[in-house]
Formats: structure tokens, sequence, C-alpha cells
């Protein structure tokens, strides 16, 4: 590994640790980030979680999905592991479907300040009903926000 990239790597606590904690209350403090070494280039990154569970708020029972999140990113990315130990932190959570995305979108873009995101829910069907809930974002006043406008607009089936 180079002296650069040792040294952008030095502030993750979580890669590479072999004695992991498994959170089960959300912690968004988990999130972590590291340098993107390709700025100003345009490309997506995605992220599929087969194994997402939250708690109904209403029923206290698991809701399982699958998680996919994609971004654009500018300046930082997302450590994977930091984000899978994010995730599982939702464990516990009692949010609705919709809420849980729209959190995990709120906390990358807090966390990473990409050009565009966007967030869908799969959930699994509980009752003979499927919940997908998408949500998305482009940063205001560039392409990506049309982008996110044409995305959203475009997304209902």
């Amino acid at each position: 590994m180079s002296k650069n990239k040792q040294e952008q790597m030095k502030d993750l606590t979580l890669l590479g640790n072999k004695d992991t904690t498994y959170v089960t209350d959300y912690a968004p403090e988990l999130l972590e980030a590291f340098e993107n070494e390709y700025p100003d280039r345009d490309y997506v990154v995605k992220f599929t979680c087969p194994e997402f569970t939250t708690m109904c708020p209403m029923t206290n029972q698991p809701d399982f999905a699958t998680v996919y999140i994609s971004y654009i990113p500018d300046k930082k990315m997302i450590e994977s592991k930091a984000l899978k130990l994010y995730l599982f932190s939702y464990r516990n959570y009692g949010g609705f479907h919709e809420d849980s995305m729209n959190q995990i979108m709120d906390d990358i873009i807090k966390l990473i300040e990409p050009r565009y995101i966007e967030v869908l829910g799969a959930f699994n069907a509980r009752g003979g009903i499927e919940i997908d809930p998408y949500c998305n974002y482009g940063r205001e006043g560039t392409k990506f926000e049309n982008m996110a406008t044409d995305r959203l607009m475009n997304h209902m089936i």
C-alpha cells in the first residue's frame, strides 16, 4: 500500500479491526469515510445489503429488506465495513420503512456530501403487502439536482 493510501486510511477505525462490536441500536456515528482518489470524475458506487432488518414501531416485529444505495461521490467515499455496521445498527430501530430509508440517505449526505445519491428499500411482504420506499438527492444547482428530479419522476411503476 502506498504512503498516500496509508495516510488516507489512518482515520478508519473499523476496517481491519478483528474485534468488531455489532451495535443493535441506531448508531450513525459508526459511518466512516475516506478520500475519493478520482474527485474529477463522475462515477457510481453501489452497495446492496440483502440482510437489512429494522423493527416496526407499532408491532415491534422485525421487517426485512434488501437495501440498495447508489451514489456519485465528490471528495469523500463511504467505507463499506462501517456502512455494514451502521446498517446493522437499525436492528432494534423502531422506524417505518420510509423513515429508515430517508434517515439512511440523510446520514450519508451528512457524512460524504455526495453529488448524487439514491436509496431504495425493497422490504419483504408482511401481511400480504410489500413496501419499497425510494428516496434520492442531487446537489442543488448542479446537473445532479435535475438528475434527481428525473429519476424520482420516472421511478414510479
